[in-house]
């Protein structure tokens, strides 16, 4: 049986390393509360709320469509946050909000270094701009 040169050591370790960050990135979101772009997604809450806090309006909204009732949302790419406090001031919700484009309906074409993203439900339409960094959409 042959050891692994330090090389090869120092490779496999690299490749540890990689695959329990990509794990971890992985876990972190799916713990945020995932809502796609130009979507909106209903929270029913156990009891009547009294303030609705979002950190970056730019990413998502938040609407009060009733006591106990909030509708999210998704207006551009990115993360925020959601805070949602009831009549004593207590945190009801503290989630971490991920505004994202619904990856099975769309199409990229790269053309050098411009992107355009088709959104086809049913039929292929170039997708709104939107303010994005590193990126043209």
């Amino acid at each position: 049986m042959t050891l692994p040169s330090a090389r090869g050591r120092a490779a496999f370790l690299a490749f540890a390393i990689a695959l329990t960050s990509a794990t971890a990135a992985v876990g972190a979101e799916d713990e945020m509360m995932r809502v796609y772009m130009d979507h909106a997604r209903v929270l029913k809450l156990d009891r009547p709320v009294s303030k609705v806090i979002i950190g970056n309006a730019d990413v998502a909204d938040a609407t009060v469509a009733d006591a106990r009732t909030i509708v999210i949302t998704g207006r551009n790419f990115g993360t925020t946050n959601l805070v949602i406090l009831d009549q004593d001031g207590n945190a009801m919700v503290d989630e971490r909000i991920l505004v994202s484009i619904d990856e099975g309906n769309t199409v990229r074409i790269y053309k050098q270094t411009s992107r355009t993203v088709l959104s086809c439900t049913p039929n292929c339409e170039r997708h709104a701009d939107r303010k994005t960094t590193g990126s043209t959409n």
